[in-house]
């Protein structure tokens, strides 16, 4: 058997294992928050405010966060950021249940949370490089990217609906349930990962080593392509889907039900694009994919800005979330195999800087807009954006560009 189609290993099932159960936390609360908010405020520029609030730590901690990754055991990192974040999500929970939450204690919340994944996410995207080799890396994201999907969009958002019909406090005490058990389970890794890590000494100013992440990813020319393309689509796409629990309320005339529903739509399409992602890497290569990619995000915001119609919307949401499970995919894992170890850390949180900085931009933006114009209006403004950034990226990714035999290795300095 080659080492393509040979097994992930034991590390790379309690991986996916924590995987998937947070990611079925994150759904429940991924439907309940934007419903909570919006019974407690039905300004488009709050509840939009949400996601910016949860990801403007990224904009201030990104950068230390990924220094922090390189220097400390991973693995430890992930159980300890998956505690507290348990505590805040149950702290939330009681505030919920008693009846005193405000948008001011949930945006905290949300703070908080968002902190504690500037360094989750970045700790969590270099472990797997050291648990599966460097060919089976697509294969090992399009499995974590099918749990995610249909843990966190697939079934958890139509479940996070339906409890908080039930109970207002529920799908939150769930979510903080499932970080304490992902904690478990991260926590049975002992020796498997650090054994294979090199981390940076933590000897050297904490600016210098943010200056070598720096200067790795803009020194890199796809690299650099990549995050300022993912910065720009988010932007866009953010601006869009910030406010999208309105927009199925009110364009659509969807209950909370529907909401649910219409996310769990771009998890059945993701879920798809996840299963066939490797194969179609290997049979097209990353060139096409991405490039049919932004062409697919394109159409999915003028689609949806015609949209009256569930159904439309619907099948719109599906198509997209095929592609972005299979940009994910192809993306992330050209990612962990150009990047060294000792420099995954601060390469992916300048990495993630750029795209969830986009996001938080986004979030602003589009509620702005939504408020101003309409809720239609950051689905028009998104179009228009991502048409321009499709001409001038097309020519970019080129199959030459996007071959890493071709591209020179990063070395840490």
């Amino acid at each position: 058997m080659g080492a393509r189609g040979a097994p992930l290993g034991g590390g790379f099932a309690r991986l996916w294992t924590a995987n998937a159960v947070s990611n079925i936390g994150d759904g429940v609360a991924l439907a309940a928050g934007p419903l909570l908010l919006a019974s407690l405020t039905d300004d488009p520029a709050l509840v939009a405010g949400a996601i910016f609030v949860q990801q403007l730590p990224w904009l201030l901690f990104a950068l230390p966060a990924g220094v922090v990754v390189d220097r400390l055991d991973r693995r430890r990192l992930v159980v300890l950021v998956n505690i507290v974040r348990a505590v805040v999500i149950g702290a939330l929970t009681a505030a919920v249940g008693t009846g005193v939450v405000t948008v001011a204690l949930v945006y905290a919340a949300l703070f908080v949370i968002g902190s504690m994944e500037t360094l989750a996410d970045s700790a969590s995207t270099a472990l797997l490089p050291a648990v599966v080799a460097p060919e089976q890396l697509p294969r090992a994201n399009a499995r974590l990217m099918a749990a995610q999907l249909v843990g966190n969009q697939l079934l958890a958002p139509p479940l996070g609906a339906a409890l908080l019909v039930v109970a207002a406090a529920l799908p939150f005490g769930l979510n903080a349930a499932t970080f304490l058990v992902a904690a478990l389970l991260i926590a049975t890794l002992r020796g498997r990962i650090a054994a294979r890590e090199t981390p940076a000494t933590p000897a050297r100013p904490m600016l210098r080593d943010i200056a070598t992440g720096l200067r790795a990813l803009f020194g890199h020319p796809v690299l650099r392509l990549l995050a300022l393309c993912l910065c720009l689509m988010n932007v866009t796409l953010t601006g869009a889907f910030s406010i999208l629990v309105l927009y199925a309320r009110e364009r659509l005339g969807l209950d909370e039900i529907g909401f649910g529903l219409l996310l769990a739509a771009s998890a059945v399409g993701g879920l798809a694009g996840s299963l066939v992602a490797a194969r179609l890497l290997e049979r097209f290569g990353a060139s096409l994919l991405l490039r049919v990619g932004l062409v697919i995000e394109t159409s999915t915001h003028l689609s949806l800005a015609l949209a009256r119609a569930p159904w439309v919307a619907v099948t719109t949401m599906a198509v997209f979330g095929a592609h972005a499970s299979l940009w994910n995919v192809i993306t992330l894992s050209w990612r962990q195999r150009v990047v060294p170890d000792a420099l995954r850390g601060r390469v992916n949180s300048v990495y993630f800087l750029f795209a969830v900085g986009g996001s938080a931009l986004g979030a602003l933006a589009g509620g702005l807009a939504a408020r101003g114009l309409g809720v239609t209006a950051p689905f028009w403004i998104a179009f228009a954006g991502m048409a321009a950034l499709t001409v001038a990226a097309w020519r970019l990714f080129s199959a030459a560009r996007l071959d890493e035999r071709h591209q020179g290795p990063l070395v840490v300095t």
